[in-house]
């Protein structure tokens, strides 16, 4: 059940959202599915049929998602801001779930049309202020889409809700602020506490360059970063640890020939390592490459 918030407690609300994981949705075979069933919990519902009638789609949608294993980013945002949950729990499953009275002054329907009434030009402005870029090339060149795609969600009016949630959840930009225009543009309060920033290097054919820092609260990793850097290119990124240079099985991000990528290592005997990387692999000696780090947590795009 809905409730009026005050514009603090809204607020308050909102700074809930992010205060993690940046850039993109994690994306894993069924992935879909999981989502699916986080957004019924979060509208209490039990089926597809009434999930679909939550969001006001018709039902057929909802089969399509399944059969892509894509949950789209409109369908989230609107769960997100429609029921008040914390937007990386349905996105990621990390974090427990949040139930709120709710976040803004719009639900159900009357949110939906805001949100999508907000698209094209608009919704374009804001996640280009929430980088802090000043030319459209620039977020092309970040998410990897071509500039005929932004020139579509104007023309069009389109509402591109894939890229607002990557755009929350990586610059730390309100959700609501971005999707609507309304409330604080930032998603964290005055209590910055838990987060802190780390080096960004943007990865592009086989070049890393410096890409400024990333505010982040890391403090979900149980394992110990002593040296956390964001990696990200046009596929992916990666929170590596670049204090680790002994190589072992895992994920890394390696130089060969002055060329950079992340592989998956494999040791094998004689200082030899099986190295692999989108479905092609070959074996060297570990001297042969140099190592950047060790990968610690890999997040995907997700559309």
């Amino acid at each position: 059940m809905w409730c009026e918030c005050t514009l603090d407690r809204k607020r308050d609300l909102v700074n809930d959202y992010l205060s993690l994981i940046g850039v993109f949705m994690i994306e894993e075979k069924g992935g879909s599915a999981q989502i699916l069933e986080r957004l019924m919990s979060s509208y209490g519902v039990n089926t597809q049929k009434d999930l679909a009638f939550a969001l006001e789609i018709p039902p057929n949608n909802i089969s399509g998602w399944t059969q892509r294993d894509s949950v789209p980013g409109n369908a989230i945002i609107k769960c997100a801001l429609d029921t008040g949950v914390d937007l990386r729990w349905l996105v990621t499953g990390e974090l427990a779930n949040a139930n709120y009275a709710g976040v803004g002054q719009f639900v159900g329907g009357d949110l939906y049309k805001e949100i999508i009434s907000n698209g094209g030009k608009p919704v374009l402005r804001r996640i280009m202020d929430a980088y802090g870029f000043k030319m459209q090339k620039q977020l092309c060149e970040l998410l990897g889409i071509s500039s005929g795609t932004v020139s579509t969600w104007v023309r069009r009016n389109h509402f591109p809700g894939e890229v607002v949630v990557t755009c929350a959840l990586d610059t730390g930009a309100s959700l609501e602020w971005l999707a609507t225009g309304k409330g604080s543009h930032s998603s964290f309060g005055s209590d910055k506490d838990s987060n802190f920033a780390i080096p960004r290097k943007n990865l592009a054919a086989g070049v890393l360059q410096d890409a400024g820092s990333w505010s982040v609260d890391l403090s979900f990793v149980t394992h110990k970063l002593n040296e956390p850097v964001l990696i990200s290119s046009s596929s992916g990124a990666w929170i590596v640890d670049v204090s680790i240079l002994g190589i072992s099985n895992g994920r890394w991000v390696l130089g060969i020939d002055d060329r950079y990528d992340v592989y998956d290592i494999n040791l094998l005997p004689g200082r030899k390592i099986s190295v692999t990387n989108q479905g092609s692999n070959f074996t060297c000696r570990s001297d042969e490459v140099d190592t950047v780090g060790k990968v610690m947590l890999t997040l995907d795009f997700n559309f």
